[in-house]
């Protein structure tokens, strides 16, 4: 068991942590009826494809409506990662989900700050927040979400990144407000090599100022690019459960991670969007051990490069990594 091995996160959509029994609640507290079709009568998410999951990601998200929920959110979710010995957490946070449910963006990011706050207090675990841009709503909108983020200068906001829709514009598309960020002293990253294949990877390396890749796994499929990685040091956000739920691989047997990892890649753990994925951080952990073979030894070092890719201060971060 996996259990007892330090664990850190670095690939977390904050809205994609929501059980349906929270949705319901937030639904409750700010008289919403939640339209149909979003979970089945066993809390399962409904949906087929990757298309049909965003959508059911973006039902699920309009139950969301106040700072609030956002804090009980990020609450929840990190306190539930402790209990598995998560040392570090980085949560995507989307101020464009937020806007579309009324919120703010400082009310959206005083909210995620009160949770990690109150999390760390409660289990000294330590979070932090990427802030993202959404991929299909365009690149105009993904410069005003990197001129906001940057001119907070909220200490908790270490990084910028990009989700959403992969096969829509192109990584080029949103250099603009990557440069903003990483200009503003920000870590990036940016969804690739998922639902598309490798070329997508060698854009976002090419043009975006990216030291991680979300997912990337379909890298496997180009050796030059798995040289390159290795060569620059790029960290692989790796996701396999979400990755065989999204049909990216039939089975575990089928992913690369194991052959990435030998390869010399450095990969990470996540859990994407754990309950429509049904997975969880710990999950992940114990996978990559019965189904990939990682011994303890290997787990362990998997989020020592987790830590270390970290977007976090150095100070934070040596603390984080003298817990191992």
């Amino acid at each position: 068991m996996t259990r007892k091995i330090p664990k850190a996160e670095l690939h977390l959509h904050l809205e994609g942590a929501m059980t349906p029994s929270l949705i319901r609640s937030f639904a409750k507290r700010n008289g919403l009826t939640l339209p149909a079709g979003i979970y089945d009568d066993q809390d399962r998410y409904i949906w087929l494809d990757f298309p049909e999951f965003l959508k059911s990601f973006d039902k699920a998200s309009a139950a969301i409506r106040t700072k609030q929920d956002y804090a009980d959110l990020t609450h929840f979710y990190l306190t539930e990662q402790a209990k598995s010995g998560a040392l570090y957490v980085e949560l995507f946070c989307s101020p464009t989900h937020a806007g579309e449910c009324g919120i703010s963006f400082d009310d959206h990011l005083d909210g995620v700050a009160d949770g990690i706050d109150r999390a760390e207090k409660e289990c000294c675990i330590i979070g932090r927040i990427i802030m993202t841009c959404v991929r299909h709503v365009g690149g105009d909108i993904a410069v005003e979400v990197a001129k906001d983020t940057v001119a907070c200068g909220h200490p908790y906001i270490v990084g910028f990144g990009m989700g959403g829709n992969e096969s829509m514009f192109s990584q080029e598309t949103f250099y603009p407000a990557f440069k903003v960020a990483a200009d503003g002293g920000l870590g990036c990253t940016t969804h690739a090599g998922e639902v598309q294949g490798p070329q997508s990877v060698w854009d976002a390396i090419d043009k975006l100022p990216v030291t991680r890749i979300g997912h990337g796994v379909r890298s496997i499929e180009d050796p030059k690019l798995v040289e390159t990685l290795v060569k620059r040091g790029i960290v692989l956000e790796v996701c396999p459960g979400s990755n065989i739920a999204l049909s990216v691989y039939p089975d575990f047997a089928a992913h690369p991670l194991r052959k990435l990892y030998e390869a010399g890649v450095k990969v990470t753990l996540g859990s994407d969007d754990p309950p429509f994925f049904h997975t969880s951080l710990a999950d992940e952990y114990q996978c990559a051990q019965d189904d990939f073979g990682f011994s303890d030894a290997e787990l362990l070092g998997i989020t020592r490069t987790a830590l270390e890719a970290a977007f976090v201060d150095d100070d934070t971060k040596a603390l984080l990594i003298a817990k191992l």
